[in-house]
């Protein structure tokens, strides 16, 4: 049987939640099990940058961080569902995936 898996990237972890819970009512009202949303590893891209603008004086650093949270879904391959999922309003901010795999 085909599974569909769904792969959802974002740095805004609350826009990211509010997806997910919005496939995991989608696939309910159509009485299919989802196993997910699986939270995966959360990615930390950091960059230390020193405050002073000539590079001169006191040693003090700017430490920025960028958080890039994840999440996996994975549900039975349904058209109906694929296609309410597929016509979802998502933002700019959600990347999102969907593979078909055995």
């Amino acid at each position: 049987m085909l599974k569909v898996r769904i792969k959802l990237e974002s740095t805004d972890v609350k826009m990211l939640n509010i997806i997910c819970e919005s496939i995991k009512e989608i696939a309910k009202k159509a009485g299919i099990n989802i196993s997910g949303p699986v939270p995966l590893p959360t990615k930390r891209l950091k960059v230390t940058t020193r405050k002073s603008p000539c590079g001169d004086g006191t040693a003090t650093f700017d430490r920025f961080e960028m958080r890039i949270h994840k999440r996996l879904i994975d549900l039975p391959a349904n058209e109906k569902v694929l296609h309410h999922i597929m016509r979802m309003q998502i933002p700019k901010s959600v990347s999102i995936k969907i593979e078909m795999k055995d």
